[in-house]
């Protein structure tokens, strides 16, 4: 019975000590979220970027191994390498020409390295990508003049979405 007793006390002790704790982090995770809310924000920061619309969209991996995307882009049709790895969306001259950009209007001055090795790219915005229904609007983009065999389909598409998912077949983007 004595036993018992010590075990049951023990228990409870347990108890308040975890519901002390819990109450602690719940406090100092308030006040970090009323300090992060009080924060200024600079005069020339970007506004957010806004999150990707419409419905999900599912990739088939296709028989190299990769994932490739068909992407209405400003209206036109452009076919994207999904690559994760890559910062922005990279556009091919060829690609770009056909959206409409005018290579000698754009200026070559950010440096990129591609497999071929280093080169020089633009930066752009365009106006939107959907890739069978996940849109972005507002997205970053890089032309190279040299140096891509595909466009590619980067982070500044991929992570505007809530989420993407691979699976052995697949590739499902979700805005």
């Amino acid at each position: 019975m004595l036993k018992s007793v010590a075990i049951i006390c023990a228990a409870v002790a347990s108890a308040l000590a975890a519901a002390q704790a819990v109450s602690v982090l719940d406090a100092r995770s308030k006040a970090a979220v009323a300090q992060a809310e009080a924060a200024p924000v600079p005069a020339d920061a970007p506004p957010p970027a806004a999150p990707a619309t419409g419905g999900p969209a599912s990739l088939v991996k296709a028989a190299d191994g990769h994932f490739w995307a068909e992407a209405s882009v400003n209206g036109k049709q452009v076919r994207f390498l999904v690559d994760t790895g890559a910062t922005t969306v990279a556009l091919t001259a060829a690609d770009a020409q056909r959206l409409g950009l005018d290579l000698d209007t754009l200026t070559f001055d950010r440096p990129v390295m591609t497999a071929a090795g280093e080169a020089k790219a633009a930066v752009v915005e365009l106006d939107y990508i959907a890739i069978a229904g996940a849109r972005v609007d507002k997205v970053q983009a890089l032309v190279l003049k040299e140096g891509l065999s595909a466009s590619l389909l980067g982070m500044s598409y991929l992570g505007r979405l809530s989420r993407f998912e691979a699976t052995p077949t697949a590739l499902i983007l979700r805005p």
